[in-house]
């Protein structure tokens, strides 16, 4: 065999059981296309030592021989190795604090860098990603919040016996479940339907949606939300999904929106969001989100509405993009999926645990696929494993302007033999500012 890969433990948490490439396509990569590969053991990984034993892999705690080393999360600086090329989730690329340090050290041993989240075509789609999954999980665990949020305000429903996501076999018994929880809900007789609002229509909410659509919901344009929202209908479901012509408004009124403006110059828009919050019973937040785009919930809103003795319609909000103070400005932490939760208290400005208290419940896990590990690295694994053979054969010792790598892949190359490459400099300035 030729380039010999690495797939690293991962510890960052111990809900972490994630892996970038599942046994069979390691089997595959070895007797199919030339590529050794060396796995780490783990005692908590979906994916057993065994199961890599039988697919033929080697199971070694060295990943010395690797030239390339693939993971999911960040690695812990004391474990970098020098000279290596890592394939990972950097979380580098907006200059974040926290692993500034990590990058620094990485720079510091000379090795090069490739960051998943930036392996994008030509339109700058992201190529591989767990959005759909992060979706999946988010999903469930806002249908288990808002059924715990409804019982301490004394309404029955069958929403109450949803479970954490982590605690189904897979994503195939959890949607069974909740398909029949469904069934219940429609024979529930003067119950007053729920009203679910998205945001967004990308891979997470998409995988979102799917999850929903178990319970069977009737779907609604945003056009017709407030009707939706005072009709005496039956108890199923309320599906609406917003764009981002429903989120923000031209500050000229007399011009109409623009979705390429609005990308390129959001600054001449802003926030139109809350009109549509006291129509809505759940907010499942799914979209990307950057400081210059407007909010979609604010302080300001929620101290507003969650007045002493009123309780608005709003009573969850699933926060799966989980910016910290971001599109949800309510969203001051995030969470683990063992307490997923937290009542935002506008007087406090703070997050009580639980779903009791004046405010919305607001779920913030901040790693939901690996609430269902197997099928979210089954399908990462499935992208990933045809790229492992170009990022294996690349020779990594000329010069940047010398590598050769498919562009979606060159693209994604945040560091290099130690430097930060062209597309990357700005984050130099970051790398300063955390010394």
């Amino acid at each position: 065999m030729g380039a010999i890969i690495g797939i690293r433990r991962e510890d960052k948490n111990k809900w972490e059981r994630r892996v970038p490439l599942v046994p069979t396509d390691t089997s595959d990569l070895q007797t199919k296309r030339g590529v050794r590969v060396l796995v780490q053991p783990s005692s908590v990984r979906v994916c057993t030592d065994d199961e890599y034993r039988s697919a033929g892999v080697e199971v070694n705690e060295d990943l010395g021989p690797a030239s390339v080393i693939f993971a999911i999360k960040e690695i812990p600086t004391h474990l970098l190795l020098p000279g290596k090329t890592y394939v990972f989730f950097a979380h580098v690329a907006k200059g974040q604090s926290h692993n500034m340090l990590m990058l620094r050290r990485l720079m510091e041993l000379g090795c090069s860098l490739v960051d998943y989240e930036k392996i994008t075509d030509d339109q700058k789609r992201r190529l591989i990603f767990f959005g759909r999954h992060a979706g999946y999980a988010g999903m469930i665990e806002t249908l288990r919040c808002l059924g715990q949020r409804l019982a301490v305000s004394g309404v029955s429903t069958p929403l109450s016996q949803v479970h954490p996501a982590f605690e189904y076999r897979d994503l195939t018994e959890a949607k069974a479940h909740i398909t029949a929880l469904g069934d219940e809900i429609v024979h529930q007789a003067g119950a007053r339907p729920l009203i679910f609002g998205f945001s967004g229509y990308g891979n997470v909410s998409t995988g979102a949606q799917e999850v929903f659509d178990c319970l069977k919901p009737a779907e609604v344009a945003v056009a017709d939300l407030t009707a939706a929202a005072s009709a005496a209908a039956g108890p199923r479901p309320v599906k609406v999904v917003f764009r981002e012509e429903d989120m923000v408004e031209r500050k000229e009124q007399n011009i109409p929106f623009n979705l390429l403006e609005y990308y390129a110059h959001p600054e001449r828009y802003e926030g139109c969001f809350e009109k549509h919050l006291p129509h809505l019973d759940v907010l499942v937040n799914c979209i990307y989100w950057e400081p210059r785009y407007p909010r979609l919930v604010t302080r300001e809103w929620a101290r507003k509405n969650y007045l002493p003795g009123c309780a608005p319609r709003l009573k969850v909000i699933g926060d799966i993009s989980c910016d910290i103070e971001g599109s949800v400005e309510l969203t001051v932490r995030a969470t683990e999926p063992d307490h997923p939760c937290y009542v935002y208290l506008p007087e406090q400005d703070s997050g009580r645990d639980g779903v009791e208290g004046n405010g919305p419940v607001i779920i913030a896990v901040d790693n939901l696929p690996c609430e269902i590990p197997r099928e979210s690295s089954q399908y990462f694994s499935s992208v990933l494993r045809d790229m492992v053979v170009p990022l294996a054969n690349a020779n990594w010792e000329v010069p940047f302007e010398m590598l050769e790598l498919p562009p979606y892949l060159k693209r994604a190359v945040i560091v290099h033999q130690g430097h930060l490459t062209p597309d990357y400099q700005y984050i130099q300035k970051h790398l300063e500012a955390h010394p």
